[in-house]
């Protein structure tokens, strides 16, 4: 059944993001009145200020219909999302802009173009993508990862991924986020790959890859987040019903659990691609305002947080 609860960005997040400057941010590919209405709303709040790429007729048109005047702002011509993302990655790696924002532009065009070896914004790490889920009348999130890059990732890439969502949880004000290595048992089962990675994962985290969390694993979702569960299945760590991170097994996973949730009880999913050189806000393209508001935010706090 589909939730009919109305979505909320998260007042304690918005807060928080509130606290630094607004992040001077190229949203790519502006030319839809979704996209347009979605910067004008993250730069009302303060979280961003926008640099927007696309087709300069189509932005300075909308800008009128919505009653925003972007006089102050920069637009940056581009005539297929293509070349938006060319432009705007560009922006990026110059320092011009400090993060991005995804428009009407498919991911897989954005990314192509950041992750390009030498014209792109990655860095000697590996990027992965998170999401920061909240629901309605609850300020408490959890993060999802990857549900969006890693398709299939295995032990060396799922350290990465912690890695990443371990450094966005410090950002968010977790000093030792509780993350929970997710397969669909507790036991290591060789019929089973993703059981066999996890304990592999908290393996290496035993020896020291990943500090600053408490990792556990394999764990079926239950476990992960119901006391009672974990009580019930004789689950006891420091993760097992308490998990603030969610490392599923493969984007797969990830993407049916992000969008149930977002479907089913109204989550709001704040998406944003970690690891790279300036933080991209990657929602998709159906999510509503919230999302974009609370992925615009989850950017300001990432940003002012990380050290290269």
């Amino acid at each position: 059944m589909l939730s009919r609860a109305p979505f909320e960005c998260p007042s304690g997040l918005l807060a928080h993001a509130q606290r630094y400057l607004p992040l001077k941010t190229a949203v790519v590919n502006a030319e839809t009145e979704t996209v347009m209405a979605s910067a004008k709303l993250a730069t009302e709040h303060n979280l961003i200020e926008p640099t927007l790429v696309g087709d300069a007729g189509a932005i300075n048109s909308i800008a009128t219909a919505i009653n925003w005047d972007i006089g102050k702002f920069t637009v940056v011509d581009a005539g297929s999302e293509t070349k938006a993302a060319k432009l705007s990655v560009s922006l990026a790696r110059s320092g011009e802009v400090s993060a991005l924002m995804k428009g009407h532009i498919h991911s897989e065009t954005l990314m192509q173009e950041a992750l390009q070896r030498n014209q792109g914004i990655r860095l000697k790490r590996r990027p992965s993508h998170a999401f920061y889920m909240t629901v309605p009348g609850n300020e408490k999130g959890i993060c999802i990862t990857d549900a969006v890059i890693n398709i299939l990732p295995r032990v060396k890439q799922k350290i990465e991924i912690a890695r990443n969502v371990i450094e966005l949880m410090h950002a968010l004000g977790n000093p030792k986020p509780r993350v929970a290595l997710i397969s669909g048992t507790e036991l290591s089962m060789p019929e089973m790959p993703s059981s066999m990675d996890a304990a592999e994962v908290v393996k290496e985290a035993e020896n020291g890859a990943l500090p600053g969390a408490e990792i556990a694993g394999p764990m079926a979702l239950d476990v992960a987040i119901s006391k009672q569960a974990a009580t019930i299945k004789g689950v006891n760590n420091a993760v097992a019903g308490n998990a603030d991170v969610l490392l599923v097994p493969n984007l797969e996973a990830g993407n049916v659990l992000f969008k149930q949730m977002v479907y089913s009880v109204s989550a709001n999913a704040a998406g944003l691609v970690l690891g790279m050189k300036v933080p991209i806000m990657l929602t998709s393209r159906a999510d509503p305002p919230e999302a974009r508001l609370a992925s615009a935010a989850l950017a300001s706090v990432y940003a002012a947080h990380r050290v290269f």
